[in-house]
């Protein structure tokens, strides 16, 4: 009885992880439909539990919001330890990094970046790698542990990466968040008081800084497109339909004059989404993969 009661709660807890991501991001719910059951599951688990620390530091953003973010790091510890949460997100968090071998060496620096949100406003050179490797090179290699071990059978030895993939990965998930930190100029500097970028002051950007920033994130991107061939199948896949919608985004933000990147997010709209989507999983699929970048006029929507 205990044991049937214990799968529906588990059951329960993985139904909410897959309602967050649903909430809140179509791009990595797009991908995540390309995985088996068990890999979609635990990207679930992972979106879930970063999105929630993110909301309280970019969303609630109250007096306790320290606090709040302190509870939910030693929540997340003790279920590491325990195996079980009162806090749904982290109890389906705490089976996949035990499945995954995820732990302290990404969790760590992941609530440490944003923690740093609560009182970093404007970056230096060192404070922004520091933060990027936080908020988004330990989930890219938290997605990597997810990708390895989706079909690893019980008593199996957690797959732990080589260099190269652990490279791609982290790559893969600094280019994410700068593209993203492009998305949000307006909101970073004009809500928040916030500037990741080193050298750029909240509310302004040229266009040789917006250039320098473009290079940057393009070297992140050959990086991770040459680990992808490596990854399994699915996982491949998925990577590389998540690779489509942002390499989109990347010519659109590349093609907008910094005052307008100031005054708006850009966005792929739904149908174009689907369109990029299968675009880039069938080149894939036929390149055996390479890493396929769309063509010029479909990264730009015509």
């Amino acid at each position: 009885m205990r044991d049937t009661a214990l799968a529906l709660y588990d059951r329960t807890a993985a139904r909410a992880s897959s309602v967050v991501l649903a909430g809140y991001s179509t791009s990595f719910g797009l991908g995540a439909r390309l995985l088996g059951r068990q890999a979609r599951h635990d990207i679930e688990a992972v979106y879930a539990l970063v999105r929630i620390a993110d909301e309280v530091v970019d969303t609630h953003r109250g007096a306790d919001a320290g606090p709040l973010l302190d509870e939910l790091e030693a929540q997340t510890a003790r279920a590491l330890v325990s195996g079980y949460s009162t806090n749904l997100v982290v109890h389906t968090f705490a089976a996949t990094a035990a499945r995954t071998g995820i732990g302290h060496a990404e969790l760590d620096p992941f609530f440490a970046s944003m923690r740093a949100d609560l009182t970093v406003r404007v970056h230096d050179q060192e404070s922004y790698e520091r933060y990027v490797y936080g908020s988004a090179e330990v989930v890219g290699l938290m997605c990597l542990a997810v990708f390895l071990n989706a079909d690893r059978a019980p008593g199996e030895p957690v797959r732990r990466p080589d260099a190269g993939l652990v490279a791609g990965a982290r790559a893969l998930g600094a280019a994410f968040q700068k593209i993203n930190f492009l998305r949000d100029l307006g909101v970073d500097s004009g809500e928040l008081g916030r500037c990741y970028f080193p050298g750029v002051r909240p509310g302004a950007l040229d266009r040789a800084q917006l250039d320098r920033i473009l290079d940057e994130i393009g070297r992140d991107l050959r990086v991770a497109r040459g680990a992808l061939p490596r990854l399994p199948r699915r996982a491949r896949l998925a990577v590389a339909a998540t690779l489509g919608l942002y390499d989109t985004l990347l010519t659109r933000l590349a093609a907008t004059p910094p005052d307008e990147l100031l005054a708006r997010r850009l966005r792929v709209r739904g149908p174009r989404k689907v369109a990029v989507v299968l675009w880039s999983v069938a080149a894939e699929a036929r390149g055996g993969g390479a890493g396929h970048r769309l063509p010029q006029d479909a990264r730009m929507g015509a």
